[in-house]
């Protein structure tokens, strides 16, 4: 899980965590210097971890894009799928144009 992690970081490929997900994160070494949503029990993990906890429902840090927990899926959502079609490459984007 670590490797796959530090994989799409290290590719700037757009991740998407919601409620615990940062835990994986801080154990893969990517949240530091980092802003980041999670459940709001998880502050003192993610500050702990070097990041900067955010109380937010679709929190956007460069490809990451984080939230609390289930009822912020459409801020989360909206926010992952306008990142996924600013990274999607240009044979992705002609296609859903064409389509």
């Amino acid at each position: 899980m670590k490797r796959i992690i530090r994989h799409f970081f290290d590719d700037s490929k757009p991740v998407a965590e919601l409620c615990h997900g940062p835990l994986m994160l801080a154990a893969a070494g990517v949240l530091e210097g980092r802003r980041s949503a999670a459940y709001p029990a998880l502050e003192p993990d993610i500050q702990g971890a070097g990041a900067e906890f955010v109380d937010g429902a679709g929190v956007v840090d460069g490809v990451l894009v984080s939230a609390r927990a289930w009822p912020d899926h459409p801020d989360w959502m909206r926010e992952f799928i306008r990142i996924l079609r600013e990274k999607a490459p240009a044979e992705a984007k002609e296609a859903v144009a064409t389509a």
